[in-house]
């Protein structure tokens, strides 16, 4: 899929043609620096390289619009008390140029997507990864917003059934059913409201060339509260053998981890029949979860 396609039905055609002509009217200084579409296109937010050094990032959807300001409020804070990089807004844009909502220009982080299956030290990642979640959980949630994700499962159930119904003939949906029946079941989490990512995916992480986690991008879902949905990569990046690790440094107990499957299973789940014509890398990832939690006997 190229850059200026729609990922969503209502949602404006983002270019590179676009940021040049947004970069002109609010930020001369960058107006000299070619633009460049990154190779991932994107669910909610399109990216584009500015230059060696900087990056654009736009709302693809109305949904995401409001989480420009969170990332510019939140990220300079919670940077200087996390392990690894994570973005750092540098401006916000404004709307023009036909583009409805604020925008973000950023420092350019190198590194790259990890691919699923085919990790090259997977139980090394899994606790890399476990650590930055245990950082993130560890700074002081006073005064900071929700996370979007930091709701109840329940509250996923009229989507989740939705989007099983949509996979008829693709999936076991009578199994699907039965697992999503006894994920409602589960405990609810109980704990003290902690700092969350909210959407730890492939696309939203980058390793280096050994494998090791570099960075973890794309903050917009953030928050405190249930940290639960941070549990998803184990399910939606991590091979089975890799997991224990992942639960072992997260301290993960049989309650929260099946939480934490039952919120990879769901955001598969709905993701197939809405991304499945707009972007492909996503809808492949999600098909991998569904397949391994339908294969999972620790239900």
């Amino acid at each position: 899929m190229c850059a200026a396609a729609r990922m969503h039905p209502d949602g404006p055609v983002v270019d590179a043609a676009l940021v040049r002509r947004l970069l002109s009217a609010q930020f001369p200084q960058w107006v000299g620096l070619p633009v460049t579409p990154v190779g991932s296109p994107g669910a909610d937010n399109a990216m584009f390289r500015l230059g060696p050094e900087l990056a654009v990032r736009l709302p693809r959807v109305e949904w995401a619009a409001g989480d420009v300001r969170r990332e510019q409020q939140w990220l300079p804070l919670l940077a200087p008390r996390l392990p690894l990089p994570v973005p750092a807004p540098l401006a916000v844009g404004r709307p023009a140029a036909g583009y409805p909502w604020e925008w973000s220009v950023l420092r350019w982080i190198d590194g790259a997507n990890p691919a699923t299956g085919a990790l090259a030290a997977p139980e090394a990642l899994a606790r890399d990864l476990a650590g930055f979640v245990n950082a993130l959980r560890a700074v002081n949630p006073a005064g900071a917003p929700a996370g979007h994700r930091s709701v109840p499962l329940a509250s996923r159930d009229g989507a989740t059934r939705a989007a099983i119904a949509q996979l008829t003939g693709s999936i076991d949906t009578d199994a699907a059913t039965a697992l999503w029946d006894k994920a409602l079941r589960l405990p609810e989490y109980d704990g003290p409201p902690v700092w969350m990512h909210g959407d730890l995916t492939p696309g939203n992480l980058l390793v280096s060339r050994t494998g090791r986690l570099a960075a973890v991008i794309d903050f917009a879902l953030m928050g405190v509260g249930d940290p639960t949905a941070d549990l998803i990569a184990a399910w939606n990046l991590l091979p089975a053998a890799a997991r224990p690790a992942f639960r072992a440094a997260l301290r993960a107990d049989d309650a929260m981890w099946a939480r934490g499957r039952a919120w990879a299973f769901s955001i598969a789940l709905v993701t197939i029949p809405y991304y499945r014509h707009t972007d492909q890398a996503l809808t492949s990832n999600a098909r991998h979860v569904v397949r391994e939690i339908l294969a999972d006997r620790g239900w």
